[in-house]
């Protein structure tokens, strides 16, 4: 193959993966971009945007529940909701991935929670507010934006509610399921994503 060729194939295939960006990116599917049907089912887990009901929650799941030590992955369900309360530690927008379509102006909002100032990033709950949460929020005149979250939340005890989801993807970064990983930055898989709800207790 000449180089001229290979330039010219090049060429198309960036083309061809703007354009999938572009489209995706302003029509973004719930199943997000996926090659599997595993990745595909996480990605609708990620991107639920019904709201759970009573029955939903699981009542058992508590921020110190989800801190208990120990391999956690069979330990709670997809299927379930849970309201949980702690401390804002940080709030940051996370990077684009392939759930939202690598749209970067659709990304996710991390919000980490504790049981105390100063607690280690391996003793923190990862909670995701999602870009269709995002624009329902802004429909009720709430401002959900990365700016004002950080700017109401941290330092505050604060309950959130939402749907659980185990993140199979850093579940080798969490200190339940890769026990003392210098690399650690989060205490568990296990995440509220999406947020439904959120109130400053105090």
């Amino acid at each position: 193959m000449t180089r001229t060729r290979k330039l010219l194939l090049a060429g198309v295939a960036i083309a061809l993966l703007v354009g999938l960006a572009l489209v995706f990116g302003r029509n973004c599917p719930s199943a997000g971009i996926a090659l599997t049907s595993r990745a595909r089912n996480l990605h609708r887990l990620k991107n639920r945007t019904l709201w759970p009901q009573a029955a939903d929650f699981d009542s058992r799941i508590t921020l110190d529940a989800l801190l208990e030590p120990g391999d956690d992955r069979s330990r709670w369900s997809t299927d379930r909701a849970a309201k949980i309360q702690g401390l804002v530690i940080d709030v940051a927008y996370a990077g684009a991935e392939a759930a939202n379509c690598f749209n970067p102006c659709r990304c996710d909002i991390h919000v980490l929670i504790a049981t105390r100032e100063g607690a280690a990033k391996n003793e923190q709950v990862v909670l995701e507010v999602t870009p269709h949460f995002q624009s329902w929020a802004d429909q009720q005149g709430l401002d959900w934006s990365e700016q004002t979250l950080h700017a109401q939340l941290v330092g505050h005890w604060c309950e959130f509610e939402g749907w659980l989801y185990f993140d199979v993807g850093h579940a080798e970064e969490s200190e339940n399921t890769a026990p003392g990983n210098a690399s650690n930055w989060r205490a568990t898989g296990w995440e509220i994503h999406p947020i439904t709800k959120i109130t400053v207790v105090k």
